[in-house]
């Protein structure tokens, strides 16, 4: 079955961290570009960060820059999100999209809430 799977979502207070994990199966992702996403409630999906699948160069929103880190284990298909600082902005669902120029999957989610 082909899918993405995110976890390690959960509940956290403000400066604590999370690694949030998106593992596939069914599909090799290192061919993959993936992407972290987040929603809020009455807002608009929005990107966290990126990982290319050429050269594994990333990319990061302004928001979490110096905050998160997104790499991969090939060994395991799966990328990872490290968020460490958390903050109450950073509640979201989170979402990992793996795309190539002809193929793309997205995972159903993970809720990470940042609170005391």
């Amino acid at each position: 079955q082909t899918q993405l799977v995110e976890s390690g979502g959960g509940l956290v207070q403000p400066g604590g961290s999370l690694r949030l994990s998106c593992t596939a199966s069914g599909f090799t992702l290192n061919y993959f570009t993936v992407g972290w996403f987040r929603q809020t409630p009455g807002k608009e999906r929005e990107g966290v960060s990126c990982i290319s699948n050429s050269d594994d160069s990333t990319v990061y929103a302004d928001s979490v820059k110096g905050r998160f880190t997104i790499s991969r284990d090939n060994a395991k298909n799966t990328v990872y999100l490290q968020m460490n600082s958390l903050k109450p902005e950073d509640t979201a669902v989170y979402y990992c999209n793996a795309e190539t120029s002809t193929k793309y999957y997205w995972g159903k989610g993970t809720l990470v809430t940042v609170s005391s």
